[in-house]
């Protein structure tokens, strides 16, 4: 079931084909197939989503401050914007910034639970920001918006638990999990990305032991072929102790390599960060911290 709702006369929210990853985050989310390649297309740069429970105004406006932090980043690419502190005021007053939002069910189909029907439910809520309001904070903030082109991201993965490793790949089972989070961490970030297929790492001779000596080159030859623009390398390592994954990234731009590193978190907001900071780079806000 959805719910929509609008702020001032607009268009009504649409959906042209659904991907629910099976992750803590929820995001709508276009998929393509071709050559073994999957690519997430990058859904409409001023709308965001969140999970609530019900449709009560209370839970509301704290998705609406949730998506608004979200909507910034992806509309400037901007992620050192995630928990800036100056966002606090304009959070709090998110709703004047809204033009469109939809609710959508996550249990549509499902018996009720209390007597309402809905107090307990969880919702996906979706928002449409109104563009010029988000442009102009994002000025008050000395940020620019990034409207030009944004480089497809080829992005190669490898996952490493103990003595078990493998590859993050468009068509494997066993990633299916990790694929998913990450072309959803790529439609949160606004961005487009295409994975290696099995056979097309097999054929290039790349495995995961190589990702600290293969060159760039290499992996760039390796994304062309599948219709990426720029190569993002990551090898996430699980760690025992932090519970959590240590992870490295790295891409190639404008005749330099930039690194960076991000420990003990889950493989979903390593995603979000890594593509937040691949995003970060393109855009030219400097390099992820």
């Amino acid at each position: 079931m959805v719910t929509r709702h609008t702020t001032r006369r607009q268009p009504h929210l649409m959906y042209l084909g659904v991907v629910r990853a099976i992750v803590r985050i929820s995001l709508t989310v276009t998929l393509m197939c071709c050559g073994g390649t999957m690519a997430i297309a990058a859904d409409d740069l001023y709308r965001a989503q969140a999970i609530v429970t019900g449709q009560g105004e209370a839970n509301r406006i704290v998705g609406f401050a949730a998506c608004l932090e979200d909507v910034l980043i992806k509309v400037s690419g901007a992620q050192k914007l995630a928990g800036d502190r100056r966002l606090a005021a304009y959070k709090s007053n998110a709703k004047d910034l809204v033009g469109a939002f939809s609710y959508h069910d996550q249990m549509s189909g499902t018996p009720t639970r209390d007597e309402q029907g809905t107090r307990d439910r969880p919702y996906d809520l979706t928002v449409d920001f109104d563009e010029t309001k988000i442009d102009d904070l994002l000025k008050a903030l000395h940020i620019k918006p990034w409207p030009s082109h944004r480089p497809v991201l080829a992005v190669f993965v490898e996952m490493q638990q103990g003595p078990k490793s493998y590859m993050v790949t468009a068509d494997a089972d066993r990633a299916a999990i990790q694929r998913e989070s990450l072309l959803a961490a790529a439609a949160r970030r606004g961005m487009t990305v295409v994975l290696p297929s099995a056979a097309a790492l097999a054929e290039s001779s790349i495995t995961g032991a190589e990702f600290g000596t293969t060159t760039s080159s290499k992996f760039g030859s390796v994304a062309a072929r599948q219709g990426g623009e720029v190569a993002l390398i990551g090898r996430l390592v699980w760690d025992d102790r932090e519970l959590g994954w240590a992870t490295q990234w790295r891409i190639d731009w404008q005749n330099r390599t930039h690194r960076w590193r991000i420990r003990g978190v889950t493989f979903d907001e390593a995603f979000r960060r890594a593509i937040g900071g691949a995003a970060q780079i393109l855009s030219g806000n400097g390099d992820p911290a």
